[in-house]
């Protein structure tokens, strides 16, 4: 399951949606250059980590890490989060040389910094007749998926949740500690247990990617200081989140 919100308060349904999935499961081709994402699209690029099985190759991609990526993918606990990770940082870095602008761009050669929020972003090198686009990207990733979108002159946020999560404590327990009360209202009213915790997680990819797109971190953005407006719709006898057509509402709790 996958959430991504661009164009700032506006969800990913507001634009057109171009996905694009990488094959990391053979050395990797030659990079060809892909246009820019127009004002009114975002490119989604994903990789499935299970497709992936090759030692020497997940070896051969480590080498377009900087020193500090493979310094802290070298700290992270348990194989499969280390895979995946470092099939992000792989993704991010050759879908990002593939873009055309002026100039080719080695995947390995490029940068990165983050905002005091901690939100990655190119660090480009300012060239006298050169200016960096105006590229934005997000990744996330779970065991199963990883994933990066790309927009053009807007921020943009995304989060992947494994669709059969489950959850330690109790699901409107867990709704009060983080979700507004608006949302935990719409929560309580789906009296199926197993509907109800597939849209408490529908609802946390959304805010976990606003949060990201809006660039300032859980801790200066509480989940519960603002509202996922959805519509809600019946099917199959119960009430779903129509996520396609959701909104963003800013409020004080």
């Amino acid at each position: 399951m996958f959430s991504f919100v661009s164009k700032r308060l506006s969800l990913m349904m507001m634009t057109k949606v171009c996905c694009f999935q990488r094959n990391f499961s053979s050395a990797l081709p030659p990079l060809v250059p892909v246009k820019l994402p127009s004002k009114m699209e975002t490119h989604f690029w994903y990789v499935l980590p299970d497709e992936v099985k090759s030692e020497s190759l997940l070896s051969q991609y480590s080498e377009l890490l900087s020193p500090r990526e493979k310094k802290n993918l070298y700290h992270m606990q348990g194989d499969q989060f280390k895979k995946s990770a470092l099939l992000a940082r792989v993704l991010v870095r050759t879908t990002i040389a593939r873009y055309q602008t002026n100039c080719q761009v080695n995947p390995r050669s490029l940068k990165f910094k983050k905002t005091i929020y901690g939100k990655p972003e190119v660090d480009w090198e300012n060239g006298d007749k050169w200016c960096p686009p105006p590229l934005h990207f997000n990744i996330s990733h779970t065991s199963s998926l990883v994933a990066c979108g790309v927009t053009v002159n807007v921020p943009i946020g995304i989060d992947v949740e494994e669709k059969q999560r489950r959850l330690k404590n109790k699901i409107l327990a867990f709704a009060k500690r983080y979700f507004s009360p608006d949302e935990v209202k719409l929560l309580t009213a789906i009296s199926d247990p197993e509907i109800q915790r597939q849209e408490l997680i529908k609802l946390w990819t959304l805010k976990e990617a606003y949060v990201k797109a809006v660039g300032r971190g859980f801790s200066a953005a509480p989940f519960n200081t603002f509202t996922i407006r959805a519509r809600v719709v019946k099917m199959g006898g119960f009430h779903h989140f129509d996520t396609q057509h959701s909104e963003v509402c800013c409020q004080t709790y």
